[in-house]
């Protein structure tokens, strides 16, 4: 029989944990938390200090006696959940349901789940921190107090099922707010004037720069036809050449954020899926008989850079025996904290560098895989030597007219072996010769070409956009960021479309109305104070109460003024102008949690509905009456028609736009390239600047 019981989170962890630690031990998991606040009820006393009513999570009550049942059996209980403030909370109400001595030392923490890590943790127990368990508790409040006080109001002003969250409604703010500029950006012309130069036999390209003395913007046509018609097959002479030596830093190993955001970029995955595998992955996987299930990577909810100097040692041996001795980084370098980062936990980064991706093709899914390759390529790239570029610039004049030509190679290739940091328009280093040139010497235009754009307005969010945006506001942390963003979409307040989040009519309606109501939840100051609060009640700087108290003292006179004199939002059924195909009542549209749909007025005799066409604001150019609609295909993917099918067959798999080609007045499309969205001809080689 087992002298001791550990308690983990998790099944698969519980296995592992088991084995390292020998005979003596039985481990077994709770499976998250067994107790919460009541669903069917505020459950906080907000005339007794906010005290929390806490119960038993409906369907946890045979885990918690067995839990109990094997605690009263084995002389010691040992905590042994997720080194964060809600793991610090779960082994509180552990404590509690099991009348364990929260003062003794039953909490065991480690980052990682190796044999060493797990060992090396049992022999630094420690009492249970209850400024991590505050912090933890008072999130938990000021949501319950926000959710369960806004939301039967939107219930009975607006339709049942809605409800508003705290830091939910400020990420909604967010796309609203990104939307509107959206619709109110006016674009601006610009114009670039690219060239063919010939130097020798060898060709290269460059820009036009403005004249002798300073940069010039083209901002309209007759600036560029003044410029071309001095300067078409025309002898440029260089009349400088700056050459130099660029160091390019290495990007630190992960934090939560940053793999959601790269992991996005790079492997096409939602913030919810990296955190799904990064959770298996830290878990652990069976490898195989010499080690057999191992933890692959240290925990995955962290906001530090940090990494310990065990793990230094190693991956510098890697790079040594693999790259050579000069592609090690000489010195630690200073990485920025993001606004309210914690540290709490080291960055993630493998277990082992020593386990390479490749080693572990046979044990892993292809999306674990992937995910383990990021991690693993970045984490020893952020230990190597910065890459070297040489650059140069050289300066071609003809009269009052300059060019300027860029070029650069990698002379050292750095961290650049192994990993390159992803960005949102998915640029990288590329190797760009010029032949030599010197001051003096004279060049041959081949081609002048000019180019006619129009500025873009700011993208809309992408999962990894948002997410970097909440980051550098300070609104959320590690382990919020996810379940943010699927909260929002499953209210139906927003979707995603192209991968890029839009707001349904449903959620500029409940965001204008907490917006009215209740300023401070939507107000990103607010919310990143808030957080800021909850980092000094765990570093035990303040109290939870009086953080509490402060938020709703003030919160409960909005909560009644809303209440009173909040109009009800009636959404009607607008007639949809044409019959049921079922049973012949009139369609309506109604408004539903992805927006508004058609459905027939006989409901519920009739269930009959079928989605919206969805007008895009663009004429059909074939037809020149109908309209052009968004349609799906059978495989769902997203096309454009004309709504006066069958009789116009027009159709464009790339979204068409309102203005017309301004070289050939004929269609132009937006394309989905790499880069982004580029806006194209259909008939003429005439293209924008993608956006973002």
């Amino acid at each position: 029989m087992a002298d001791y019981l550990v308690i983990v989170e998790s099944p698969a962890k519980a296995k592992t944990i088991e084995r390292y630690l020998g005979k003596k031990y039985k481990v077994k998991a709770s499976i998250g938390h067994v107790r919460d606040l009541p669903r069917s009820q505020m459950g906080v006393n907000t005339e007794n200090n906010y005290e929390p009513k806490y119960i038993t999570i409906r369907g946890k009550g045979p885990v918690l006696q067995e839990l109990k049942t094997a605690a009263k059996k084995v002389k010691k209980v040992f905590l042994a959940a997720d080194p964060d403030r809600e793991g610090e909370a779960i082994a509180w109400h552990l404590a509690t349901a099991l009348n364990i001595d929260i003062q003794s030392d039953c909490r065991v923490v480690f980052n990682e789940i190796t044999k060493d890590a797990i060992i090396e943790s049992f022999k630094h127990p420690r009492p249970i921190n209850m400024d991590l368990v505050d912090a933890q508790q008072t999130r938990r409040i000021v949501d319950r107090l926000v959710g369960y006080n806004i939301s039967p109001i939107l219930w009975k002003k607006v339709k049942k099922g809605l409800s508003a969250g705290r830091v939910q409604s400020v990420a909604l703010r967010l796309i609203i707010d990104r939307e509107n500029e959206i619709k109110n950006f006016q674009p601006e012309e610009y114009w670039t004037i690219e060239g063919a130069f010939e130097k020798g036999k060898k060709t290269f390209d460059a820009l036009y720069y403005g004249n002798g003395s300073e940069k010039i913007k083209l901002t309209n046509e007759e600036q560029v036809k003044a410029i071309l018609k001095n300067v078409k097959n025309s002898t440029f002479n260089v009349v400088n050449v700056s050459k130099k030596e660029r160091k390019r830093n290495t990007a630190p190993a992960f934090t939560t954020s940053s793999l959601q955001q790269e992991a996005a970029r790079k492997l096409n995955f939602r913030a919810k899926k990296t955190m799904m595998l990064a959770q298996q992955l830290y878990e652990g996987i069976d490898i195989g008989k010499k080690e057999g299930t191992v933890g692959l990577i240290t925990y995955m909810r962290t906001d530090s850079t940090r990494i310990s100097d065990t793990a230094k040692t190693e991956v510098m041996s890697y790079i040594e025996s693999k790259y050579g001795k000069e592609y090690i980084a000489t010195a630690d370098k200073a990485v920025k904290k993001a606004a309210g980062a914690q540290d709490a936990h080291e960055a993630i980064r493998p277990t082992s560098t020593m386990r390479t991706p490749d080693e572990l093709k046979a044990v892993l899914s292809r999306d674990q895989l992937r995910l383990y390759r990021l991690i693993w390529d970045r984490f020893v790239a952020s230990q190597m030597a910065p890459a070297i570029l040489d650059t140069v610039a050289v300066d071609l004049q003809h009269g009052d007219v300059l060019f300027r030509a860029n070029g650069s190679h990698v002379k050292f290739a750095g961290f650049m072996k192994v990993y390159i940091e992803g960005t949102d328009d998915q640029a990288e280093e590329t190797t760009k010769l010029l032949p030599e040139m010197e001051i003096g010497d004279k060049v041959q235009s081949l081609a002048i070409e000019p180019k006619q754009h129009f500025t873009q307005p700011p993208p809309r969010y992408s999962e990894a956009r948002l997410v970097k945006t909440m980051e550098e506001l300070g609104i959320g942390r590690p382990s919020t960021y996810a379940p943010t963003l699927d909260t929002i979409q499953r209210r139906g307040y927003v979707v995603l479309d192209a991968k890029r989040f839009m707001p349904t009519e449903l959620g500029e309606i409940v965001h204008q109305l907490v917006l009215e109501f209740f300023p401070d939840i939507v107000n990103v100051e607010f919310t990143a104070k808030m957080e800021h609060d909850l980092d000094e009640i765990e570093e035990g700087q303040r109290q939870w109460v009086d953080i509490v108290d402060a938020f709703y003292q003030d919160f409960e006179v909005h909560v009644k003024h809303a209440d009173e004199a909040m109009e009800k939002v009636v959404i009607k059924d607008e007639p949809a102008g044409e019959d049921c195909e079922l049973c012949g009542s009139p369609m309506v549209f109604k408004l539903g949690r992805y927006g508004k749909f058609m459905a027939c007025s006989n409901f519920p005799d009739c269930r009959n509905t079928k989605a919206i066409m969805k007008l895009i604001g663009v004429k059909c150019p074939s037809c020149e009456t109908g309209e052009i609609v968004e349609r799906k295909s059978k495989t769902k993917r997203l096309f454009y028609g004309c709504n006066q099918y069958p009789e116009c067959e027009f159709v464009s798999w790339d979204k068409p736009i309102s203005r017309p080609c301004p070289k050939c007045s004929a269609l132009l499309v937006e394309k989905k390239i790499k880069k982004g969205v580029q806006i194209q001809c259909t008939k003429c080689d005439y293209e924008e600047t993608p956006s973002q």
